[in-house]
């Protein structure tokens, strides 16, 4: 049985943890070994990340990827999911993620995978995703990852344990996005606008066109979240009001997420991103990350 938590962790502290382990599921959107899984099971390139992610809710249909993935352009997740449900299935797929995410960690981690500190690390992280698949409700894409078996092996655990949580936060994360009146190409400006994240990779790999991407930029200016002035770039500067709202989405989904971590108390976080650091520092540095 769990032990009582003594100090509940705040939102921060859940934002805090998240991104520590984060890399330790990110690699599987850039690791070459889930791009190669992914052909053996008969998918096309492109293909692979929209069907791969959207497998734990079934054989499902582009409409419903484009709604729960929420910022892709509608005509690129149309295009790469055609015809893949007839191509393989959701088990063949779900096995080669599970299969391409050992072998990446392998990889990058080499023996620390059968290392006391990742069984530990695995102990800690599993607490927290249990805790998130209680709250199911209005989260279809966690949902489905909350309803696919655990691995056994330590780093598979923390790999699937993490893959919960991201789903779980970005869930609420949508929903954030939703009440506070932003469509999937205003919800990227904004991000852009951060600084966050290079440019060309959130629009590249979106897919929106320039014309589409310059009118996300007009709903947004007409609303005074960014800088009026031309000749800017691609994404001017947020404004005090933009940034406000930003800032407003992001605490209401750090706020979303904290019920997960509240399994564990604030020194077992502190202790779970102490032993979880040197590998996702690993990860990075092994290029299992990406822009």
């Amino acid at each position: 049985m769990a032990p009582t938590p003594t100090a509940l962790p705040s939102p921060l502290t859940a934002r805090k943890t998240w991104r520590t382990v984060e890399p330790l599921h990110g690699m599987i959107y850039f690791a070459p070994e889930a791009s190669e899984s992914y052909t053996r099971a008969g998918l096309a390139p492109e293909a692979g990340y929209f069907a791969s992610r959207s497998a734990p809710m079934g054989a499902v249909s582009a409409d419903t990827v484009i709604a729960t993935f929420y910022n892709f352009r509608p005509g690129l997740v149309a295009g790469a999911m055609a015809g893949v449900w007839a191509a393989t299935t959701p088990e063949v797929v779900l096995r080669a993620r599970a299969e391409a995410a050992d072998a990446a960690l392998r990889r990058m981690l080499g023996d620390a995978v059968d290392s006391p500190e990742m069984a530990r690390a695995a102990t800690l992280v599993r607490r927290a995703a249990v805790r998130a698949a209680t709250d199911r409700a209005g989260r279809p894409l966690f949902a489905g990852h909350a309803g696919l078996e655990w691995p056994e092996a330590p780093h598979l655990v923390v790999w699937h344990a993490q893959t919960l949580l991201r789903e779980y936060r970005g869930d609420g994360h949508v929903a954030a996005l939703v009440v506070h009146g932003l469509d999937p190409v205003e919800a990227l400006v904004m991000h852009a606008a951060s600084g966050e994240v290079p440019v060309p990779f959130l629009r590249s790999s979106r897919g929106w066109t320039d014309e589409e991407w310059q009118a996300g930029v007009g709903r947004l200016r007409l609303r005074g979240l960014l800088a009026a002035s031309e000749g800017d770039g691609p994404v001017p500067p947020l404004t005090p009001a933009g940034t406000a709202l930003r800032q407003a989405i992001e605490d209401r989904t750090d706020e979303l997420a904290v019920r997960a971590y509240q399994a564990l108390d604030e020194d077992e976080c502190t202790e779970l991103r102490t032993l979880v650091r040197p590998f996702s520092k690993a990860v990075v540095d092994g290029a299992g990350l990406g822009f």
